[in-house]
């Protein structure tokens, strides 16, 4: 099984931990990521999949958005964080699988995608992340 990795300001720490444990069969996810654009490239090194939810969606969420632009598609999954982090047009409300077309939007829109790319590559990404 991938692991999932919650980092909550502590960039630095997180990234030396993995790296430390590291073995060639590792694979894991970024689950809600928040760190910059810069440490995501080294978290996809050590085959971490980027996971973005509802904040990238939020309109001053300049760095989630920076990172959306930069992650490849290819290491990019999405997820609700439910029931927290709604993203808009729901912000505040119980977040629900069923909100995932507003962040994946949003990401195509902001990499010049179709939803339609994104929606294929994220649920892709997902199932070669989990196994099914």
């Amino acid at each position: 099984l991938p692991i999932s990795v919650h980092m909550r300001d502590a960039v630095l720490d997180t990234y030396q931990i993995i790296k430390q444990y590291k073995r060639p069969d590792l694979l894991g996810v970024m689950h809600c990521y928040s760190g910059s654009h810069e440490s995501m490239n080294d978290f996809i090194e050590l085959n971490m999949y980027i996971s973005l939810a509802g904040p990238v969606t939020f309109k001053n969420a300049r760095v989630s958005k920076e990172v959306a632009v930069k992650v490849p598609l290819e290491r990019l999954v999405i997820e609700t964080d439910s029931p927290y982090l709604a993203p808009q047009p729901v912000r505040g409300k119980p977040n629900e699988p069923k909100y995932l077309c507003h962040i994946a939007r949003e990401i195509a829109g902001l990499k010049g995608l179709s939803y339609e790319e994104v929606a294929l590559a994220t649920t892709r990404n997902a199932q070669r992340l989990f196994g099914l």
